[in-house]
């Protein structure tokens, strides 16, 4: 009866399996969740829940949410980590694909964490872990649209720890720097085909070709989706979670420097990061 439960979006791959299966081999019962379940086989097998849910989609979080509190009566741990990248010009990118990285990255987390505040205040305990990126802490060429997301995460998580600390709930943070999933293949997709051509394409290559590389095993600077999976956990077992885990090769210097250099100079050091002219 004491046993948590925990819900995972964006649990077929990457950085949500990896949590998924950590946050079950903790002791957590842990329900995974995604819009292709068909590619959530794997962590059936090991034992964890999986279900069908689509954040930008309000029957789709209200039915995944009622189908857990009718099984088990309780959630205890949130992780919203479902998000993609949008990447391209802020000239080029239609408002259309605007709205749906929005709807994805922030609305969606907003939608679910909506519906899981009321379970964690009736129990007055629950934990919050909101995957926001140092991509909310600075930017990174032609991503206006996915660093607005991420940086609304970091201030709506930020306004929640505030009004949920008397219920018990806290909020936590989880910050990675470049992560070796398919995440930068689809961004990397993304800016070329939005900005691969006309006049902001040596930019768009450039950094089409630093996202592809991250996604490839091997590359130096990306760490493994584990690294994230531990931070969530530590976060998810901790009495006093910390409000936020910068986590990955190079997350926390970058975070750092980003709040001691002048703006101009940190600029040249990313492009350069990106391989684009300063």
């Amino acid at each position: 009866m004491d046993t948590k439960v925990a819900l995972v979006t964006g649990g077929s791959s990457g950085i949500g399996e990896a949590t998924a299966l950590r946050l079950h081999s903790a002791g957590f019962i842990v329900y995974a969740a995604a819009r292709r379940t068909e590619r959530m086989t794997a962590l059936a097998a090991a034992g964890v829940h999986t279900i069908a849910l689509d954040v930008t989609d309000d029957a789709s979080v209200t039915d995944a949410v009622d189908a857990i509190l009718a099984a088990h009566g309780r959630i205890d741990v949130l992780v919203n980590n479902a998000g993609y990248g949008s990447y391209g010009a802020l000239e080029e990118v239609p408002l259309t694909e605007a709205q749906a990285q929005l709807d994805v990255n922030l609305l969606g987390l907003a939608r679910l964490t909506q519906l899981t505040i009321p379970i964690m205040r009736a129990r007055r305990s629950g934990v919050i872990i909101n995957i926001s990126s140092v991509g909310g802490r600075f930017a990174t060429p032609l991503g206006a649209w996915y660093h607005a997301s991420k940086h609304a995460v970091e201030g709506l998580s930020d306004a929640i720890r505030l009004e949920l600390k008397p219920f018990g709930i806290d909020v936590v943070i989880i910050e990675p720097g470049s992560i070796q999933t398919e995440w930068g293949a689809i961004a990397a997709d993304k800016v070329r085909t939005t900005s691969g051509h006309g006049p902001y394409a040596g930019q768009a290559n450039a950094v089409a070709k630093t996202l592809d590389a991250s996604s490839r095993p091997g590359y130096r600077m990306a760490s493994q989706p584990e690294v994230v999976a531990q931070a969530v956990v530590k976060a998810a077992t901790a009495r006093r979670p910390r409000t936020r885990y910068a986590v990955g090769i190079g997350a926390k210097p970058l975070i750092r420097l980003s709040r001691v250099l002048p703006d101009r100079l940190f600029d040249a050091l990313i492009k350069r990061g990106f391989g684009v002219p300063a």
